[in-house]
């Protein structure tokens, strides 16, 4: 008689983090080659793995930001164990793990009903939109290297355009290897910026927030010319019609959508601000 199954939900040390990251990759998401170690540095303790048998077969991320907003994400199940309860095991911990806080996810558009079940409510929807630019846009003198903009302003405007402080995170995202990240000043105020990451294949914008659509043309143009013949991807929130204009624009070709849902209601985010959002993995 065969002995029987033995599944606990475990906490994943980096390594694990960057073996999910690695699930990413074959699931498509194509994420940025140094995913794992900045989304470690929101909250280290908020990466959770089902464990069978001693084989990690489900991972998943909650991490939280502050005492009011967690994010959840990076909610993988390996192929053959799907449908069977362990991914449910799994996220019943990490809602344990925020505990009363509000959560938010991009859950792809299969697994929305089984989110809503668990209480989850859809905000809005985002799509990812995909192309390569094949020449240079003219630059105009408001857009500036990220690097000259004082970490504190930054880290300021950014909390306009998020639900929670995250300067550990940023401080990692714009300082990544292989990053390109723009800034537009107007008269020493900031009005905007972008981030541009090297990805497994090609490169993302995430997140590019603006005051006004010529601003963001402006930084997407300006962030684009860093990599002329290479596939370029940004995720768009669908109420950012401003965006979506902008998309068509240049001929981007949408790939895939993910609903932004909330736990406990919509935290209200100035979408018309966000012409992409920073990561589908952690908010």
């Amino acid at each position: 008689m065969a002995a029987p199954q033995v599944y606990r939900i475990e906490s994943m040390p980096f390594s694990e983090v960057e073996a999910v990251i690695d699930w990413a990759a074959r699931e498509g998401w194509n994420p940025g080659l140094n995913d794992a170690a900045c989304f470690y540095a929101i909250d280290p303790n908020g990466f959770f793995m089902g464990v069978l048998d001693g084989r990690p077969i489900a991972r998943g991320s909650a991490l939280i930001y502050d005492e009011h907003f967690a994010f959840c994400g990076l909610y993988i199940v390996e192929q053959a164990y799907r449908g069977k309860g362990y991914g449910l095991a799994l996220t019943h911990a990490r809602l344990e793990y925020i505990g009363q806080r509000n959560a938010g996810l991009d859950g792809v558009e299969n697994m929305v009903e089984k989110y809503k079940r668990l209480g989850y409510r859809t905000a809005h929807r985002s799509v990812r939109y995909t192309f390569t630019p094949k020449s240079a846009q003219n630059l105009i003198p408001e857009i500036v290297p990220l690097a000259q903009i004082p970490f504190a302003k930054l880290a300021a405007y950014d909390r306009l355009h998020f639900f929670a402080p995250r300067n550990r995170f940023l401080e990692l995202w714009i300082r990544q290897p292989h990053v390109v990240g723009l800034a537009a000043v107007d008269a020493g105020q900031l009005k905007g910026y972008g981030v541009l990451r090297k990805c497994r294949i090609g490169y993302k914008i995430g997140p590019l927030f603006a005051e006004q659509p010529e601003i963001a043309e402006a930084l997407f143009g300006a962030l684009c010319n860093h990599v002329i013949g290479e596939p370029v991807s940004i995720d768009i929130p669908e109420p950012n019609q401003a965006a979506l204009r902008l998309a068509a624009k240049h001929d981007m070709r949408p790939e895939f959508a993910c609903e932004r849902m909330y736990l406990r209601g919509d935290p209200g985010l100035p979408l018309d601000a966000i012409y992409g959002i920073t990561t589908f993995e952690a908010g």
